[in-house]
């Protein structure tokens, strides 16, 4: 039975997280997967959030401080990645492409990938497919052919996070009744 190591990079700003709930989501599963072929599996989560000012610095400097160096080291030195990030205006977060901007750019080459997102509308999920999936891809990453996308309507009963609906970002496409008139003059 071989172990695998796996590194989780989780870009959520806020604690707790869809993006980390989804990265926890995507973990077990690719755990399952492995253990039912009988292959074990190490797992080390990397919250990016914990590393924003050793991002930074390491910008202006060109080089990590100890505790980034060991975060990269875990992804480097990762038999495969699971990534995930929030998307903000139809791409990846600062953060997260800040982190893989740190890295060797030979690092990644042929570590298979999982990508994963989070957005608080659905029409955001084809950024996986136009910025996320193209900067593994620059990587030289094998990314896996599914990516997996969670919308907050995805995350509603059977375990998931229920959100009131007064704490639901409002979606003026959502109600197909509103002419487009209405919609300009913002009623």
């Amino acid at each position: 039975m071989a172990t695998r190591a796996l590194a989780v990079v989780s870009a959520g700003l806020s604690n707790p997280s869809s993006t980390r709930l989804l990265a926890d989501r995507l973990t077990a599963a690719t755990v399952d997967a492995l253990t039912s072929r009988g292959d074990a599996a190490t797992v080390e989560v990397i919250e990016l959030r914990e590393y924003a000012r050793g991002l930074a610095d390491n910008l202006v400097t060109g080089f990590p401080n100890q505790t980034l160096r060991r975060a990269v080291d875990t992804v480097t030195g990762a038999d495969g990645l699971i990534a995930v990030t929030p998307i903000f205006s139809a791409s990846y977060s600062g953060l997260f492409k800040t982190f893989f901007d740190v890295l060797d750019k030979e690092s990644l080459v042929g570590k298979p990938v999982l990508l994963g997102a989070t957005a608080g509308t659905a029409r955001h999920s084809l950024a996986l497919e136009h910025a996320v999936r193209p900067l593994f891809a620059y990587l030289r990453a094998v990314t896996v052919p599914t990516a997996v996308f969670a919308a907050p309507e995805d995350w509603a009963g059977a375990g998931g996070v229920d959100r009131p609906a007064s704490s639901r970002p409002v979606d003026p496409f959502d109600d197909p009744t509103t002419s487009f008139e209405e919609l300009l003059r913002g009623n």
